[in-house]
């Protein structure tokens, strides 16, 4: 890293940089979006969409990056790998399928665990409906509500180098209830996983049954199936 950059493929030995500046949400003002394509321009940047609602700008010179943060204004969208990198939300208030209005609690989880330091790289999934169109079940953390509009959690899900499915923690929960069950389940991993071990392997190491056992007694929920 340098200068929250990463290193582009090396061509004909000229080296260029990515950035990618942090969208809560993916959800961005036009002021902004006007403001990153300037910059972008400015210093012959080329835009890309990501998977993970943010925009990359790359083909950066190293010598640039310093004056382009600065004119940006933004933060970084991750400042350390081990951490929660993102927060994808689906536009639920704004979709007719949505069972509630979701933006909300996905933006407080943004605000309020965006960065924070975990023992491996963590993704977080925020949807409106069982569409999940933020791929709940391939995120680590997956926050979804049902078709009676309650919401479920779910852990452990992956779409990396070794897939996994998400497990489903408990059902029937309002939003408040979501929200502290997302706390407690990211405090028990940090506290509990190997430096190194995604939260699925950490699930599949102590078993799913003591996971959810565990995180739902500290949140005092029970099991809903």
């Amino acid at each position: 890293m340098s200068n929250y950059a990463n290193l582009q493929k090396i061509m004909d030995g000229k080296r260029t940089f990515g950035i990618t500046p942090h969208i809560p949400g993916g959800f961005v003002l036009p002021e902004t979006l006007i403001k990153i394509a300037q910059v972008a321009k400015k210093y012959n940047g080329v835009l890309k969409l990501t998977s993970g609602q943010r925009i990359l700008i790359t083909n950066l010179k190293e010598e640039d990056l310093k004056s382009i943060w600065k004119e940006l204004d933004m933060e970084p969208a991750v400042k350390n790998q081990n951490s929660v990198k993102n927060v994808e939300i689906c536009p639920a208030n704004f979709c007719k399928r949505s069972k509630h209005p979701t933006i909300g609690i996905g933006m407080k989880i943004s605000k309020n665990f965006h960065g924070m330091l975990l023992p491996n790289r963590t993704k977080i999934g925020v949807a409106g409906c069982r569409n999940a169109c933020t791929s709940i079940y391939s995120k680590d953390v997956g926050v979804l509500v049902d078709v009676d509009g309650k919401f479920f959690i779910s852990a452990g899900g992956s779409a990396g180098f070794y897939p996994r499915s998400a497990d489903i923690i408990t059902k029937g929960l309002s939003e408040n209830e979501a929200y502290n069950l997302v706390k407690v389940i990211l405090d028990y991993y940090n506290e509990n996983g190997q430096m190194g071990e995604k939260l699925g392997d950490f699930i599949d190491r102590i078993s799913i049954d003591i996971f959810r056992a565990d995180v739902l007694k500290i949140s005092n929920l029970k099991e809903c199936l």
